[in-house]
């Protein structure tokens, strides 16, 4: 694999700033990797959203397999921070073999690791490095030799709304997903490079109060706060969560009313729950969208703005991990898997049953905070193990 390479790549990428909701920022990089993808050989398309366009590319089986049923790969090219991101506090930077910068690790570290397989695929002759953790060389090859394997087909889906929960993308993502063998996610991986083979179920809510305006010192008894409701409900939600072991729940953002002297006649908060099991799931949600208001007249909805299922382990996916266990040790690589908090779109094809692993992207640290990192060597590591998955599954 070539690192340099694939260095120069993830900085071009990470460059072409990419946030949530920005959807000409997202369209044009959707541009690039339907480019990109049909290079490589690649059927590739732009599947339209109001919030920013998908991407899905059919790249050919080879071989004994060509017809076989396909392996498909999930990523996703928004990220959680705004343009302006790189110049104003994070600007892209290789220090001691460790690359620093918004998208780095999450995820656009992973769009340049299945990129490189793919184009390694391409070549007809994949070579695959057993890497010890130094930097190499372009052509510094090592390992096992893969000369025109026969592999399944390949499908990419990348999504464009990952970061808020891919409200727009679950539906591609379900249909896509049918008749494959297994699903891979090149989300960034454990703290140790381990893969995840169950994630938490993720839903984010919006509770939404009207009240009545009113003169805050003039005539208050008019007026309903719709901010004195909304701060009732969020205890009441936080009363709901204790009831349940195994839940998370956090206030993520909350607006409301105008000005000191008039009585808030409106107040919404978003909120992020992330849940063990779906039993669990359903009785938070269930209890959560039917509290009542506190206040005669106020007017309080409760809507579920996106949702990802508990994922759990099955022994589908423990013996898919065997085969990457696999994968890995013919390049010397250690594979590991282990259940994970967060959620991604991994959590639908496996709540959906199919065999699935996630965390095939670069080892590092930061997702979502501005110390965001990814070890450089790891980019080239992850890249002859996604090769190694494509012509072993």
């Amino acid at each position: 694999m070539d690192l340099p390479l694939m260095i120069d790549r993830l900085r071009s990428y990470v460059e072409d700033e990419t946030p949530t909701g920005d959807v000409a920022a997202l369209n044009a990089f959707a541009d690039r990797l339907v480019q990109r993808y049909t290079e490589l050989g690649a059927t590739a398309r732009r599947i339209h959203s109001a919030t920013g366009d998908h991407v899905v590319a059919d790249f050919p089986g080879r071989g004994a397999l060509s017809e076989a049923a396909p392996v498909l790969f999930l990523a996703h090219h928004d990220t959680v921070w705004p343009v302006g991101q790189l110049a104003d506090a994070m600007p892209w930077r290789l220090q001691d073999g460790v690359i620093h910068g918004p998208g780095v690790f999450d995820m656009k570290g992973g769009l340049v690791i299945l990129e490189t397989a793919l184009a390694e695929l391409s070549r007809n002759a994949i070579s695959s490095n057993a890497i010890s953790g130094s930097m190499i060389s372009g052509n510094e090859l090592s390992g096992r030799r893969f000369s025109g394997a026969d592999h399944r087909p390949v499908r990419v889906i990348v999504v464009a709304d990952e970061e808020v929960g891919s409200p727009s993308a679950r539906e591609l993502v379900t249909a896509e997903s049918a008749g494959v063998v297994a699903a891979f996610g090149l989300e960034p991986p454990h703290p140790n490079g381990d893969l995840k083979t169950s994630r938490w179920g993720s839903t984010r809510i919006r509770i939404t109060v009207t009240g009545r305006e009113a003169h805050a010192a003039l005539d208050p008894e008019s007026g309903i706060s719709a901010i004195d409701e909304l701060v009732d409900q969020l205890i009441a939600v936080r009363s709901v969560v204790a009831r349940h072991e195994h839940v998370l729940c956090n206030v993520g953002t909350i607006e409301g009313g105008g000005r000191t002297n008039v009585v808030a006649g409106s107040a919404w908060a978003d909120v992020g729950f992330r849940f063990m099991d779906p039993e669990t799931e359903s009785a938070v949600l269930e209890a959560v969208t039917a509290l009542p208001a506190l206040r005669a007249g106020a007017v309080v909805e409760v809507k579920v703005m996106s949702n990802r299922p508990a994922w759990q382990p099955s022994a589908a996916t423990e013996a898919l991990l065997a085969k990457v266990i696999a994968a890995g040790d013919s390049l010397g690589q250690q594979v590991g898997g282990a259940a994970a908090s967060g959620a991604a779109d991994t959590n639908l094809t496996g709540w959906l049953g199919i065999p699935t692993l996630d965390g095939l992207g670069p080892v590092g640290k930061g997702a979502h905070a501005v110390h965001e990192q990814a070890v450089a060597t790891s980019l080239a590591e992850r890249a002859a193990l996604v090769a190694a998955i494509i012509t072993t599954i």
